[in-house]
């Protein structure tokens, strides 16, 4: 038999309420010697950034914006990763050589044809990263050049893998406490290095 429950209470809705969304502290302060997971931004605790490939650059820059990312996961309607489109790739040189190259307009461009295709694409293993420090990331970030390194766990049975998380070199730099103004790779990567050796 049941239980006997009673009733929550109920209340009006106020006029002006919003949405929890997931949140992770990106605020905690880090070293070098930090432990690299204390930096990423982890799928088990926060949304997935994504957008279709049909879509819109207009829209891809939208949904970054509404989301505070420089980064999206291109994916199909069964959640597979078909690539990434990033702030760069959205307003860098990439859509204007497309332009050029196909005598289109720019609201014809879609996120297919600039995105990274997925046999592109370089990942870190989330075996990895559990053992490595936030050093190993800004220079794993460094040595790639990109903005942003894509972080996968595999399946032990069948080896499929599972984007579990991303790095964002803006959000390690943030966490290192130190300032970013511009989102020129060499230039972080100097400022990151100029900071941490006062």
């Amino acid at each position: 038999m049941l239980r006997d429950y009673h009733p929550l209470a109920l209340c009006a809705l106020n006029p002006a309420t919003t949405y929890q969304q997931p949140t992770q502290d990106l605020l905690s302060r880090l070293n070098l010697e930090s432990p690299a997971q204390e930096c990423m931004t982890d799928l088990k605790h926060v949304c997935a950034a994504t957008i279709e490939p049909e879509a819109s650059l207009d829209a891809a820059n939208q949904t970054m914006i509404e989301r505070g990312v420089r980064l999206l996961l291109v994916v199909d309607r069964s959640r597979l990763v078909l690539g990434l489109i990033s702030a760069n790739d959205i307003l860098g040189e990439k859509p204007l050589l497309f332009i050029q190259e196909r005598g289109i307009k720019r609201q014809d461009v879609l996120v297919r044809d600039v995105m990274t295709p997925q046999h592109q694409l370089e990942v870190l293993k989330m075996e990895d990263v559990l053992h490595a420090r936030v050093g190993h990331v800004v220079s794993t970030l460094k040595k790639s050049g990109q903005q942003h390194a894509v972080v996968v766990d595999e399946s032990a049975e069948d080896q499929r893998q599972k984007v579990r998380g991303i790095f964002s070199a803006t959000q390690v730099a943030r966490q290192l406490g130190v300032t970013i103004q511009t989102t020129e790779m060499a230039r972080t990567f100097a400022e990151i290095e100029s900071a941490l050796s006062r």
